[in-house]
């Protein structure tokens, strides 16, 4: 703490009119400063017996700085004026034992927000949450440094004192090796009661929003409230989600479980590496690995699985796309007023996907091909212009020679499970469309409760009752 004391001193004659230097006491006696006043009408000037006097009536034995003290005096007593805060003396401060501590890595910290392609702040980027990777370093140890005693202008010791420092501990999911705390996994930082520790689960209470911006997190996500729309999530473990899913753009590596349902604006994207499970998905696109799993209905989306698609007992799939490998299980297909819905089975959808990226590559390397051919008819056309426009062709016929091959490798692998079966325990309304490994039936007259399979002899498909 600092303490002060101004100190007026006067000549021995106690005249008002005298000339006087005027003390300040500083930083617990560590420091003075004086204050160098002229004598007024006939008062008598500073002398250097009133400066030594000084000096020794106020005990100040160390540190003293004659050469700004006589400065000050000359100055004062030639130019009759008024000389402030000259340094006195100054004793030796004294130095704070520090004792050894954790000190927090500062490059870890808030995320900050990101500029859009306007130059406005999309504060959705940015993130209260501190992600660390595996054997980053969270803290660093700062060795002990002792203390030193000082000496203040009396020539008494200042003792020194004991810093206060942040007493960091490390915890959970941490390894000390050297004088760094390392993550020994990929997740969130957080720090309870002074303990370090690393999670590879981020927990949020609350609703994903602009206070919590979009989440991309190494390992499990578990949101205890809803997802507002325009909020992206990316994990590289499972998410849970205990109310409704208003999603934009979601990848989760393994499991996708949503207690409420999933609703997307037409253009949303859901990957998951793992299985998924829902009340009811609407309006967007779903694609995954393993069995998809929706209590109440899907509406107006494409959904994606290389296993099956279980639909509740009352589970209802209205208009639509599906891509079930292994088939599906549903309670109804289709609404009389609504668009109908089509049910492919037994079909690879990467595959699938794969088959129509490299066919528009075809199409066109065809158009550029067709042009090229065309140019290269100019008889006008020199010799080395016809050269490069030769070799170009050749290495476009080139792509084009691979592209093909890799349609026909994919032809092969697109109808990939003929075992594939559609069980509706209610009604197939008129409309629908259903394959097996692209064998179609389009339904004409409404079906109840039966099982809808391929007859690889006929190579048709044929329905059965349940």
């Amino acid at each position: 703490m600092v303490s002060s004391l101004t100190v007026p001193v006067a000549l021995a004659q106690d005249n008002d009119f005298d000339g006087k230097i005027v003390l300040t006491f500083l930083d617990n006696n560590n420091e003075v400063r004086g204050d160098f006043y002229p004598p007024l009408e006939d008062g008598v000037q500073i002398s250097p017996g009133y400066i030594l006097e000084l000096l020794e009536k106020n005990n100040i034995v160390y540190g003293i700085n004659h050469d700004e003290i006589h400065k000050a005096y000359t100055e004062c007593t030639e130019h009759q004026m008024i000389v402030r805060d000259v340094l006195i003396a100054q004793g030796i401060r004294p130095i704070d034992e520090i004792p050894a501590y954790l000190q927090l890595n500062p490059h870890l910290g808030m995320k900050n927000a990101k500029e859009g392609e306007n130059g406005a702040v999309d504060h959705r980027t940015r993130s209260p949450f501190i992600i660390v990777r595996k054997d980053q370093a969270l803290a660093k140890l700062k060795r002990h440094k002792p203390g030193q005693n000082g000496t203040n202008v009396h020539g008494e010791i200042a003792n020194y004192q004991i810093a206060k420092v942040e007493e960091y501990v490390a915890g959970e999911n941490t390894r000390m090796e050297d004088r760094y705390l390392l993550a020994n996994v990929n997740g969130q930082m957080s720090i309870i009661k002074k303990t370090i520790n690393v999670s590879n689960k981020l927990q949020i209470k609350g609703a994903i929003g602009y206070t919590t911006g979009n989440i991309i997190f190494p390992g499990d996500v578990e949101i205890e409230g809803p997802v507002s729309d325009g909020f992206k999530i990316y994990s590289g473990g499972s998410v849970t989600i205990k109310q409704t899913f208003d999603v934009t753009d979601a990848i989760t590596k393994n499991d996708l479980n949503v207690a409420g349902g999933i609703i997307g604006r037409g253009q949303a994207l859901v990957k998951v590496g793992g299985c998924l499970r829902t009340k009811f998905i609407e309006n967007c696109r779903v694609a995954c690995r393993k069995t998809v799993t929706v209590d109440m209905e899907i509406m107006n989306s494409k959904i994606y699985t290389l296993e099956m698609l279980e639909m509740g007992e009352r589970g209802k799939i209205v208009g639509g796309e599906i891509y079930a490998l292994k088939g599906l299980r549903t309670s109804t297909i289709g609404k009389k007023t609504g668009k109908a819905a089509r049910i492919h089975c037994g079909i690879d959808f990467t595959a699938e996907q794969e088959k129509e990226k490299q066919n528009n590559i075809l199409k066109i390397l065809a158009a550029k091909l067709g042009s090229l051919r065309e140019l290269m008819t100019d008889p006008n056309l020199g010799e080395e212009k016809r050269a490069k426009m030769q070799a170009f062709l050749e290495k476009l016929e080139e792509e084009q020679l691979k592209a093909q091959a890799r349609v026909s490798e994919l032809l092969g692998k697109i109808n990939s499970y003929d075992k594939a079966v559609v069980e509706v325990k209610g009604d197939i309304v008129q409309g629908t469309l259903i394959e097996i490994c692209q064998i179609a039936l389009f339904v004409q007259e409404p079906l109840r409760k039966v099982r809808i399979r391929l007859d690889r002899t006929a190579n048709k498909l044929i329905t059965e009752n349940l």
